[in-house]
């Protein structure tokens, strides 16, 4: 049997031998347990966290070893971390003269809160 591609034919043979159509992430999220999907994308996040803070401390160009009121171990280890403080990032980020804004939102809104600004 032959398949007609872009104006090319193509045998089944061939077809075979082609990369598969992979699935959305909607779909494979669709076939997770809730609790299972939950729990993936808190994990994400997290790790997105652990990423951006070594990732903006490195954008101003400023070593581990030079945050202020910080060991280069410790820089590393919270920038590592799973679960971070609050008042832990707020003294990180003002080390690189930076502050935190916190939101809450409706999922289904695009209205925000303000809880809270330093």
């Amino acid at each position: 049997m032959k398949h007609i591609v872009n104006d090319n034919q193509i045998t089944a043979s061939q077809e075979d031998k082609m990369p598969k159509k992979t699935h959305p992430v909607s779909e494979l999220e669709a076939k997770m347990k809730p609790e299972v999907l939950a729990k993936a994308k808190k994990m994400a996040e997290q790790e997105s966290l652990n990423i951006k803070l070594g990732m903006l401390r490195e954008k101003y160009g400023v070593k581990q070893s030079e945050i202020a009121n910080f060991s280069q171990t410790a820089v590393s280890k919270l920038e590592n971390r799973k679960n971070i403080r609050i008042s832990t990032l707020i003294d990180y980020l003002d080390s690189l003269g930076m502050g935190l804004e916190i939101n809450a939102y409706l999922k289904n809104s695009t209205k925000k809160e303000l809880l809270l600004r330093v």
